[in-house]
This record gives C-alpha cells, structure tokens and sequence, in this order.
C-alpha cells in the first residue's frame, strides 16, 4: 500500500516555545517589576512635578544605594536558598569599628598611633605620615569584623548544620549587642587628618553622579560577571537548585555556602562604611531593621527564597522601586508611615505574580 503524500508537511513549531509571559523579557519576575517600575515612575510624575527633576533623581540614586550593595551580597545568599538576618547590625558594627580605628590611629600619644602620625611643629597640628594609610586600614579593619561575621555565619550553617534564619537571627543580636559595648551605646564618628577622605569617598560625587551608586555600578557588574561567566557562580545556582544533587556532583558545596557568606558580610560591611561617611558619624542604633529592607528588595527584584534565582539586576530594580516608592510619597505629602504598608503589600504581589506565571506555564 503506497503513502499518500500530505498536501501540508507537518509542523512542530509549536514544540519546545514558552508562553509569551515566560520568554524574552517576561521570563523573570525581574520583568514584571520593571515594568511595575516604570508605572510607577509615570504615576509619580503626575503627583508631583518635582519628581523627575535633576536633584530630586540624584537623591534618588543615592538613597537606594545605600542598601542596595547589601541587597546584591543577600541576593547571593538567596540564590542558595539561605537567608542573612544579620546584615543591618554587620552594617553598623563595621561602620563603629571603621569610625574607631581611624579616631585611634589619627590621635598621637594613642598605642600604635606613632606609626600613622605626628604633630606638626606647632605641637598642635596633626598630619599624616603617609596619605592614604590611615583611612585603608581603618576600611579594613572594618571589613576584617564584617569578615570574621561571615566566616562565623558560614561555618555554623555549612559545617554544623544549623539553620541560616536561626543562626543569622542569633548573630544579629549578637553584633548589634558588641556594638552597643564597644561604643558604650554612644556610637562614633570618624576624626583626624583623613577623616575628609572618608567623606569624600562616600558622599562626593563622580560624573555628576553621587559616589555610593558609582560602586554600586561597578559592583552589580562585577557579580553578573562573577554569576554567569565563572565556575563559581554556576556553583551557586546549582547549590540553591538542588544542594544534594550539586554535592553528588563533585561540587563543593560546604565551601560555596562559606564563601557566599563571606561576600554577603563583607557587602554590608561595605555598605555600612559608605553610610557612616555620608552622615558623618556610626550612631550605635544605625541601620536597624535594614535587614527588611535589604531582603525585601532582593525578594521584589525576582531572588526566590527557595533558592535557584536571582541576580544583580534584580536586586537593584527592588531597591529602585522601594526608594521610588518612598520618594514618591513623601513629595506626594502622603504619611511616610504608608511606606512599610506599600512595601508588604508589593512583596506579596510581587511573589503572586510569579505563582501565577508558573502555574500558566
């Protein structure tokens, strides 16, 4: 019996495509809130003509900088399906002891002091004995407690096993509590000839745009580099995809969760420092309850707290919104207080949406 050729060949063309809401741009939940972002932007237009003017961007730019490098160092945290509670009070402890050690060092007569510094003929005068070298050390030595933070936080979860919310919960207490000591509950500010330097790095600006979104820039880039173009960053989307699976692989999963600690603390540790430079001082109640604010934005932007997403764009697309959000209203004279309702309210749309998507898929 011969085969009777089909006027139209069949087609698979349909085979293997996503739905339009879950290709090219709509892939992500990072989508649907730029696009949120965007309204957003429209509406707040409207509501107050001061919005969209020069000034009124750059503070923008600089506002949701100020917790958006932490929010890139959680994201890492939850793309492997951890969590960091402790972010807010790393941020301050980092900020005392960076504020601490510069006073320290900068003052003669103080233990070490005599390597940093010496007093001008005058007696009174006190300058600097290689420029440079006091604010490195003091930055380092701020990052060098966010550093010992992170190993701590790593250990206990990769190691021992205990759970990221407990152990950073824990650790959150316990830093803003060493804070409270080393400072006597009165904070600290940085002092002595290179105390300008701090504050130029953290509240100048760069091409007509404040110094902390400069980094942030530079940072973002450099972990979408480090997420999607190295070994590493495969392993940590493999780690929150499945962490049993990535350990039969022969990836290193006990070192990938220390190290994305590590990078989670030294973030807030940074971010931190780049606050207290902005006001002038590292109050011992700074930064808390940030940690809400840095893991919600990361939440926003698309990190799924499972574990398995998220990235740098997202992160900051979070952070924009919140920092819109709040802008908006206080230009808008609506109470500021709405703000935390607002945040909920858009956190839980925000993960509706991406329940809806996958369901539709």
């Amino acid at each position: 019996m011969m085969a009777t050729p089909l006027d139209s060949p069949l087609t698979f063309s349909n085979v293997g495509k996503d739905k339009w809401w879950r290709s090219g741009f709509f892939a992500s939940q990072t989508g649907y809130v730029l696009l949120a972002l965007v309204a957003l932007f429209v509406v707040m237009n409207f509501a107050s003509p001061y919005f969209l003017t020069e000034g009124n961007m750059q503070n923008v730019a600089k506002n949701f900088s100020f917790i958006a490098i932490a929010t890139l160092g959680v994201t890492f945290v939850i793309i492997t399906g951890g969590i960091d509670l402790s972010v807010g009070s790393v941020m301050c402890f980092s900020a005392m002891i960076t504020s601490m050690v510069m006073t320290h060092i900068s003052t003669p007569g103080m233990p070490g002091a005599d390597w940093f510094v010496h007093l001008a003929p005058d007696g009174k005068t006190v300058i600097a004995n290689m420029p440079g070298l006091i604010l490195l050390v003091s930055v380092l030595a701020g990052l060098g407690v966010a550093l010992v933070v992170g190993l701590v936080n790593g250990f206990c979860i990769a190691v021992l096993g205990l759970s990221p919310f407990v152990t950073t919960l824990g650790m959150l207490s316990i830093v803003r509590g060493l804070g409270y000591v080393v400072s006597n509950g009165r904070g600290s500010f940085p002092s002595g000839p290179e105390a300008n330097y701090l504050y130029t790095l953290t509240s100048g600006v760069v091409f007509g745009m404040p110094a902390p979104f400069i980094y942030l820039v530079v940072l973002a880039v450099a972990m979408a580099v480090v997420l999607h173009h190295t070994g590493f960053g495969r392993h940590v989307f493999a780690v929150g995809g499945n962490e049993k699976a990535a350990a039969l692989t022969g990836i290193p999963v006990v070192r990938v969760k220390i190290e994305i600690y590590v990078i989670c603390a030294l973030a807030a540790g940074l971010q931190g420092i780049i606050i207290s430079g902005w006001l002038g001082s590292a109050p011992a109640n700074m930064a808390t309850s940030y940690e809400l604010n840095v893991i919600a934005a990361a939440v926003i932007g698309g990190a799924n707290l499972a574990g398995g997403a998220g990235g740098p764009l997202g992160a900051i697309v979070g952070c924009v919104l919140l920092e819109v959000i709040r802008n908006g209203l206080v230009l808008a004279q609506v109470n500021s207080y709405w703000q935390q309702t607002l945040v909920g309210v858009i956190i839980i749309a925000a993960v509706l949406v991406d329940r809806l998507r996958s369901r539709m898929a």
